[in-house]
């Protein structure tokens, strides 16, 4: 049974799609993001007149996240089966979407999508002068027929339901659930700095999104977006307790992260974690632990799934979320300066020269 789900490879099809989701969650995010925190409507009906720019931009924004099952959908399918899994995958998930089974449908959908283009290929055989029509007619037509009506008349109305059980849970939450789930939220996405553990933690909080559950994504917004500025913190904490921690190619590099860190890029200090993996991961996560939780009781609820500092005009709970990026940044950083070595600068002087570039001149041939 191992080996079966092995060969499935459940996890790294999921882990593909998430990939190709991304892009689509920023890019839509950011325009409902600023178009929401300049007066915009994101529900405007843009067939009428007397709209703004800042309407248009945030229902463009809105639109596009309203179609984030199509695209896990299709990006699963496509994993699976390459381009003959792309049309099914979106009939598919435009079905999910249809019946109201939301980012779990279309999840769901998608291996059901994949995994029938597959099978098609597999099992039916045409006659030579008919194999032209495969990908063009046969697969793409009796996968989507065939997902389409499963979605609609067997799995459709259960996984509705789920999700609407699921949301009652956890909209019935008490403090301390909400705490441990803050907690569980915020180690699980600050550990491995938008790696694969960051991803599955964002496929599940932006599934709960989609029922309106708000609180565990803007869980995720406060670590990725504090981790960043948590070790530029660090920096000058360290400069006030004379330890630097940091080497002179880490600060350059903290440059970029910080900035980078504002708009919810994680990625930009890895340069920095992977020349310390383990005190990094320790100080990010204990201050992913406390910023997650404090955003989870104190309900900072972001409308849009990705953004950073740029998602605070979306919310209802401003205060809660500022609050918590705050305790995540200064705990991430002092966690980082009383764990990480003073920088040796000695060493850091040998090492740039080890780094010089090597002259044609200085070579000698005896």
């Amino acid at each position: 049974m191992k080996t079966f789900f092995n060969q499935l490879n459940l996890k790294g099809h999921l882990l593909t799609a998430i990939s190709y989701l991304i892009p689509v969650v920023c890019g839509a995010g950011f325009m409902i993001a600023i178009g929401m925190a300049l007066g915009g409507d994101s529900s405007t009906d843009l067939t009428k007149t007397g709209y703004s720019f800042w309407d248009v931009l945030a229902t463009l924004g809105g639109a596009g996240l309203g179609m984030l099952p199509v695209v896990i959908a299709t990006g699963i399918a496509y994993s699976i089966a390459d381009k003959p899994g792309i049309a099914p995958g979106l009939v598919i998930g435009l079905t999910a979407n249809a019946v109201g089974s939301g980012f779990i449908g279309g999840l769901i959908g998608g291996f059901l999508a994949g995994y029938l283009v597959v099978l098609i290929i597999k099992y039916i055989k045409m006659p030579n002068w008919a194999k032209g029509l495969m990908p063009m007619l046969v697969i793409p037509f009796i996968a989507s027929l065939i997902g389409g009506l499963i979605m609609v008349y067997v799995i459709g109305a259960p996984i509705t339901q789920f999700t609407h059980i699921l949301t009652e849970y956890l909209q019935s939450l008490s403090g301390t659930s909400k705490l441990i789930y803050g907690i569980i939220i915020g180690v699980l996405a600050s550990v491995d700095y938008g790696g694969p553990i960051n991803k599955t933690v964002f496929a599940f909080v932006l599934t709960l999104q989609a029922q309106g559950i708000h609180e565990p994504i803007t869980a995720l917004i406060v670590v990725n977006t504090a981790t960043p500025i948590g070790f530029a913190f660090a920096y000058w904490i360290g400069r006030l307790m004379r330890k630097n921690i940091y080497k002179k190619v880490e600060v350059e590099t903290l440059k970029t992260a910080f900035p980078m860190g504002i708009i919810e890029i994680v990625e930009g200090v890895l340069p920095i974690v992977l020349n310390d993996i383990i005190r990094c991961v320790i100080a990010t996560g204990i201050g992913g632990a406390v910023g997650g939780a404090i955003s989870m009781v104190m309900n900072a609820d972001s409308k849009v799934p990705f953004g950073g500092m740029l998602a605070i005009p979306t919310m209802s709970q401003p205060l809660g979320f500022v609050i918590a990026i705050v305790a995540n940044v200064i705990v991430t950083a002092l966690v980082l300066v009383l764990l990480k070595k003073p920088v040796n600068e000695s060493e850091e002087m040998v090492d740039e020269i080890e780094e010089d570039d090597i002259e044609l001149g200085d070579i000698k041939v005896y």
